[in-house]
This record gives C-alpha cells, structure tokens and sequence, in this order.
C-alpha cells in the first residue's frame, strides 16, 4: 500500500505516492524522474547512488523513501547554481578530467560537495578518506582528488574576496 510522502528535492517540495519497500534511488530516479544519481551495486558499496540528505552524503539505495518524509534531498542535478552555471566542483572535473566513463561521477561530486561543506580546506587524506566509499573503475582518482583541491582553494579565494 503505497504512502505519501513530502520531501524537498533539489529545493523544491514535492509530493510523492512510495511503496514501504522501495528505496530513494529507485523513487527519486522513478517518480521524481531523476536519473543522474545512478544504480551500480545497490547495496551501498559503490557510491554512484549518493545524495544529500539532510546535509549528510548517504547512499540512496540503503534508504527506504518512506523515511525521507519531510527531509531535504540534495541530488546532482540539483548542485547546480543556476541553469547555465554548473558547480565550481562539475567545472574542475571537467577543466582536470577527473571523469572518464562518467557512471561514478555524480556520486563522487556529491560527496565531494559533502565534503566541502564540512570541511572547507582538507587535505589528500582526507579526501581519500571521504571519497572510500566510490568506486571509480576508470581513473586512479589522482585527477579526482586534484579536481577537488583545486575547488577548495578556488571556493576559499571566493570567500576570502566576500569578507574582504
């Protein structure tokens, strides 16, 4: 018996009829027609499905729609500013090439947008560490991981000039 839902998706609330059983990914890809976050393993050890939820990263095929109710969902096609002006983070992957097949990289994005959100400047390690749990079959993330330096340097600049 299917339950409605409210949830906030990429800023805009919507609401959504789900099946108990059925998890976020196959809701948000189903009946909210969003496809970038994407079905690899789904049971939660690749890390294309990741979202933000709540402002945590969380991979979407480990939680079931119904207990999103009243949440806030961010996906990758809602870390966009505006229409015509992508993310610092989608711009240096592709001005570093830190993408090659793609199917990995909206989940490696969004958890690179978590990341960044609680930590501002971190380190190799760091990144290495919050970037475990995405599989990326095709690069050896060394693009990846400058990628994502390079928006935290770039981000803190941007900062630095508003405070100024």
């Amino acid at each position: 018996m299917k339950r409605m839902i409210t949830v906030t998706i990429n800023g805009e609330e919507q609401e959504l009829a789900v099946e108990p059983y059925r998890s976020l990914l196959d809701t948000l890809r189903v009946e909210a027609g969003l496809t970038g976050s994407k079905k690899g393993c789904n049971v939660g050890d690749c890390g294309a499905c990741t979202v933000i939820l709540d402002g945590r990263p969380v991979n979407s095929c480990l939680v079931l729609a119904a207990e999103v109710d009243n949440c806030d969902v961010r996906t990758i096609e809602g870390l966009q500013h505006a229409p015509d002006r992508v993310h610092a983070l989608q711009d240096n992957f592709m001005q570093y090439g830190a993408a090659q097949c793609g199917f990995c990289t909206p989940g490696i994005l969004i958890m690179g947008k978590a990341l960044l959100d609680e930590n501002p400047d971190p380190t190799e390690d760091e990144i290495r560490f919050a970037l475990a749990g995405n599989i990326c079959r095709c690069t050896g993330y060394t693009k990846i991981i400058e990628a994502i330096r390079h928006t935290a340097r770039q981000l803190a600049e941007e900062r630095q000039g508003v405070e100024s």
